[in-house]
């Protein structure tokens, strides 16, 4: 019986001077590119800071910028990992779990929707409106046994998006 390929995405969503950026990173289950994604600046303006208030962060970085980012990418993935925690959100767009990764010493990684890394990292924290994230999570951790760092790659995004600027790229696919 063929099984389908592990497929895993790394969105960060970060903000540079009055603006947001995205990046958007497709490993497979060992942590090899498959895809990487730059979105463009979104600088929400002051009508909009007042409009949306405290929902204009959730917007931006989940149904803005994390799913123009997912959409675009050339391969899906079982499950999308974030370091942003407002991206968190994009899970409502998508038929697949979202996590935010969280640092090991943060004390809010102890609620009930944290699942913990094996390597002791940090914790895998599922949106709070699909608790039943939680059981599909914690099978995808068993299939990859352990074989990936899920902080590393945030090192690579950020590394890419560096030579990317230097490039003068927006967006590109992986070789």
């Amino acid at each position: 019986m063929a099984t389908t390929p592990v497929h895993l995405g790394f969105l960060t969503v970060f903000q540079e001077g009055t603006g947001w950026l995205g990046a958007y990173f497709v490993t497979n289950a060992w942590g090899r590119p498959l895809d990487f994604r730059l979105s463009s600046a979104v600088q929400p303006n002051k009508i909009q800071n007042i409009l949306y208030g405290g929902t204009l962060l959730p917007y931006l970085c989940g149904d803005l910028i994390g799913k123009a980012l997912v959409d675009k990418a050339s391969i899906g993935v079982q499950l999308v990992v974030t370091t942003c925690e407002h991206a968190l959100d994009l899970r409502r767009k998508l038929e697949i779990p979202v996590v935010h990764l969280v640092a090991a010493e943060e004390a809010r990684a102890t609620s009930p929707l944290a699942i913990p890394l094996k390597n002791g990292k940090g914790f895998l924290t599922c949106h709070a409106g699909f608790p039943s994230d939680m059981a599909a999570v914690t099978g995808l951790l068993a299939e990859l046994e352990g074989n990936l760092d899920f902080t590393e790659p945030f090192t690579r995004i950020r590394d890419g998006v560096s030579e990317a600027r230097k490039m003068g790229v927006g967006n590109r696919q992986a070789a």
